[in-house]
C-alpha cells in the first residue's frame, strides 16, 4: 500500500508551483484531504507579512494536533527560511525544516528525515517534473526568483535574494511540455516580472517573452503577473495590446499613488508616470487592470490617504487588492516613525474597500449581455447543479468565477473553452450560459 501523503500550499502562486516541484518528487504517495490519515504532512509557508506568518504558524500547530502517531510533519518555504533559526528552537512539534532551496530535494529530505537549508533559492525549470494542480487547461510558469527592487516595507529580498530569471529556452520548453501534457492556458510569474532577463543583460525580457510564446503551437492564452511599475515600459503594454496570445490583462502593484509615499516606500517611480502607465493600459481595447495597495504606511497623513482613495475612485480599477501595512522587521520602513495606529489602519482599510467594492461591480456589470470565451472548471463551490468558469481575460484564483447555470449544449467537457454569455450580475456573482464551442 502506498504511504499517504497531505500537503498545504500557503501564499502566493510562486509558492504553489514550488508545492507542485514537490508532487512531482513525490508521486509514489496516495494524495489525502485528511491528516490524520497522512504518513507525511508538508506545509509550504509564507512569510510575508504578519497575517501570513500567523497563519502559517497556526496550520502547522493544527495539523500537528490532527496527525498520527508516527507520521512526519515538514515545514517548508519562505517562513522557515526567514525564520530558521527561531522555528527550530520554539516548534518542537515539526520533524523536518527546510527552506526555499529544496523543494526539487523533498524526497532525499523524508528518505533521511534531516532538516536542510540549501544556502540558495530555488527556481523551477524545464527539467522539473511538476504535478499542476487546480485546473485541467491551466498552468502557471515561473519566470525568476528574487527581486532587485528595494521597497522600503518588503522582506522578501533579504530571503529570496536579488533576481535570478531563467533563460527564455527554457521557459519556451517547459511551455512546450505542459502543452503536450493538455494544458492551454498559462500565466506567467514572479515576484518582479517586468525586471524578467534584467540580470541577463535584456532590458525589455517580457517582450520577448511574448514573442516567443507566441510562436508555440498549442498556447491558447497567457497572461503576466506582477508588473513592477518602474520596470514596466509603455513598448510592453504596446506588445501585449498587439497580441493574438496574450490576453490584455494588466497587473501592476501600484501600493500608493502620493508622490512622497511612494518616495518613501521606495518605489523608484513618481506618481505621474505610474498615472501615464495605467492610462495606456487602460487605453487598450478591453483591457483588465488590476493592482494593489498599501494603507496606513508609517507617515502616511489623512490627506496622502485620501488621495490614494480619489485615485482609486476615477481610475476604475477592475480589481484591487488592499493590504494593511504590515511592520516587519529587517526593513527599512520598519525604523520610520510615526507608525499608524492598528485603528486608524483598519479604518482607512473600511474606507478604501467601500470605493473597491463599487469599481468592481461597475466591471462586472459591464460584462453583462456579452460573450466570453471561458474554460469550465468544474462543479460550482456554490451548488453541485452550478458550473464554475473562467473567462479567458481573467487570472485564476484572484478574480473570481462565472456561474454556469444553463447551457444550449450537451455534454460540458471540464478544462474545455466554450463561448459563454453573461446573462446577469446578481450581488456581485456573474452568471452566465453556455452557447456553443468557443473558436478560439
Amino acid at each position: 500500500m502506498n504511504k499517504k501523503l497531505h500537503i498545504v500550499s500557503l501564499g502566493c502562486t510562486k509558492n504553489l508551483v514550488d508545492t507542485e516541484v514537490m508532487l512531482g518528487k513525490l508521486r509514489e504517495y496516495e494524495m489525502t484531504d485528511s491528516a490524520d490519515e497522512a504518513d507525511v504532512i508538508i506545509v509550504n509557508t509564507c512569510g510575508f507579512i504578519d497575517a501570513a506568518k500567523e497563519e502559517s504558524i497556526q496550520t502547522v500547530l493544527n495539523l500537528h494536533e490532527a496527525r498520527r502517531e508516527n507520521s512526519v510533519l515538514v515545514m517548508a518555504g519562505c517562513l522557515s527560511e526567514r525564520y530558521k533559526s527561531e522555528l527550530q528552537k520554539e516548534m518542537p512539534e515539526v520533524d523536518i525544516f527546510t527552506g526555499v532551496g529544496d523543494y526539487d530535494r523533498i524526497d532525499e529530505l523524508l528518505a533521511t528525515k534531516q532538516s536542510r537549508f540549501t544556502p540558495h533559492v530555488f527556481l523551477a525549470n524545464e527539467s522539473h517534473d511538476r504535478v499542476i494542480t487546480g485546473s485541467r487547461a491551466h498552468a502557471y510558469v515561473k519566470l525568476a526568483e528574487g527581486c532587485n527592487q528595494t521597497c522600503s516595507f518588503c522582506a522578501i529580498p533579504g530571503f529570496k535574494g536579488k533576481l535570478h530569471s531563467r533563460t527564455l529556452e527554457s521557459v519556451v520548453k517547459e511551455v512546450r511540455r505542459l502543452v503536450e501534457q493538455g494544458f492551454y492556458d498559462f500565466s506567467f510569474i514572479s515576484q518582479d516580472s517586468s525586471s524578467y532577463l534584467r540580470d541577463l543583460g535584456v532590458t525589455d525580457g517580457l517582450v520577448e517573452l511574448i514573442h516567443a510564446v507566441e510562436q508555440i503551437e498549442g498556447v491558447k492564452s497567457a497572461r503576466i503577473l506582477y508588473l513592477y511599475p518602474s520596470t514596466t515600459s509603455f513598448r510592453l503594454i504596446d506588445t501585449i495590446a498587439a497580441s493574438k496570445v496574450f490576453q490584455n490583462y494588466f497587473d501592476m502593484p501600484i501600493q500608493h499613488i502620493d508622490p512622497r509615499v511612494l518616495k518613501t516606500m521606495k518605489r523608484g517611480i513618481g506618481s505621474e508616470k505610474i498615472k501615464s502607465l495605467l492610462s495606456a493600459m487602460r487605453a487598450v481595447p478591453g483591457s483588465f487592470v488590476r493592482t494593489s495597495v498599501i494603507v496606513g504606511f508609517p507617515t502616511e497623513t489623512e490627506e496622502e490617504f485620501e488621495a490614494l482613495c480619489d485615485y482609486v475612485e476615477s481610475f476604475g480599477f477592475d480589481r484591487v487588492n488592499i493590504f494593511e501595512y504590515s511592520d516587519e522587521e529587517g526593513t527599512s520602513a520598519y525604523e520610520l516613525t510615526p507608525k499608524i495606529d492598528a485603528d486608524t489602519i483598519h479604518e482607512r482599510a473600511d474606507r478604501l474597500e467601500e470605493i473597491v467594492k463599487k469599481s468592481t461591480k461597475a466591471s462586472l456589470e459591464k460584462m453583462v449581455e456579452k460573450q466570453f470565451p471561458m474554460i469550465v472548471e468544474g462543479p460550482s463551490e456554490e451548488h453541485d447543479f452550478l458550473l464554475s468558469a473562467r473567462p479567458l481575460l481573467w487570472a485564476p484564483d484572484i478574480d473570481g468565477e462565472v456561474i454556469i447555470n444553463d447551457s444550449e449544449i450537451e455534454g460540458i467537457e471540464f478544462g474545455s473553452l466554450y463561448d459563454v454569455l453573461v446573462t446577469e450580475s446578481l450581488g456581485g456573482q456573474l452568471l452566465g450560459r453556455v452557447v456553443g464551442q468557443a473558436s478560439k
